[in-house]
C-alpha cells in the first residue's frame, strides 16, 4: 500500500516559497559587507581601493580630471558636498580633496559614507590612503565639520587600453544614517524570519501573504 504523503502539493509548493524568502532575507544581511569586500578588492561597480599609507607611486605625465559629488540620503538631517568642483591630476599623484557636512538637527547623529567612481572601470585605480568614509562620522546639532579624503590615480591605468579614453572620474559619497539608527528596520526583519518557526502549512500561509 502506497503511503500517503504529509502534505499536499499546494502546501510544499507553500513551504518551498517561504524557505526562498527566509533565505532571500537573510542573504540581503550578509551580503551586504561581502559584496562591499569584493567591491573593494576588484574596483567592481566603481568601488575604489584601500591604499597602504605612506604608498607613493611613481607619478606620470598622463593627467585625468577627477570631478567631486556628495549626497545625503532624506532620514539623515545632514548637509554634505565637496569643497572643490574638480581637480586635475597626474596619474600617481597623492593629492588631498575636502568635504564640509553639518548636521541640522537638534540630535547627536551618526553617519556611514557609501563611494562610488564613475566610470566604473577607473574605480579599481583609483587607490584611497586616507578617508572619512573609513569609520563612522558623529556630528553634534548645529556642528559643522571638515572631511578630508586623500587618493591618487593608480599608474598602471596608464597601461590599461579599457581606460584608453577616461579623462575625467568622478568620486561620489552619500551619507546614511549608521546602522544603530536603523534598528527598527533589523527588528522588523527577524520578526520575519522567526515567523518562518514553525514551518507549518499554517504558518507559511500567512507569511507569504
Amino acid at each position: 500500500m502506497k503511503k500517503r504523503n504529509r502534505f499536499s502539493k499546494n502546501d510544499r509548493t507553500l513551504f518551498i516559497g517561504a524557505a526562498v524568502v527566509g533565505l532571500m532575507i537573510g542573504l540581503s544581511f550578509a551580503s551586504v559587507p561581502l559584496y562591499t569586500i569584493f567591491c573593494r578588492a576588484t574596483g567592481f561597480g566603481g568601488a575604489t581601493r584601500q591604499a597602504a599609507e605612506g604608498s607613493t607611486p611613481a607619478v606620470s605625465d598622463r593627467y585625468v580630471t577627477v570631478s567631486f559629488d556628495g549626497n545625503v540620503d532624506p532620514a539623515l538631517p545632514w548637509e554634505f558636498g565637496p569643497d572643490q568642483r574638480e581637480m586635475r591630476v597626474h596619474l600617481g599623484e597623492t593629492v588631498t580633496a575636502t568635504f564640509h557636512a553639518r548636521n541640522h538637527s537638534d540630535k547627536i547623529l551618526t553617519g556611514t559614507a557609501t563611494y562610488n567612481v564613475q566610470p566604473d572601470r577607473a574605480g579599481v585605480y583609483f587607490d584611497k590612503v586616507q578617508c572619512f568614509c573609513f569609520t563612522r562620522q558623529t556630528l553634534k546639532p548645529g556642528e559643522i565639520a571638515t572631511f578630508p579624503v586623500r587618493f591618487y590615480v593608480d599608474p598602471a591605468m596608464a597601461d590599461d587600453r579599457n581606460n584608453d579614453d577616461v579623462k575625467n572620474i568622478t568620486l561620489s559619497y552619500t551619507f546614511f544614517l549608521a546602522k544603530d539608527g536603523n534598528r527598527k528596520l533589523e527588528t522588523k526583519s527577524r520578526n520575519v524570519l522567526s515567523g518562518l518557526r514553525p514551518l507549518t502549512p499554517e504558518a507559511l500561509r500567512e507569511v507569504i501573504q
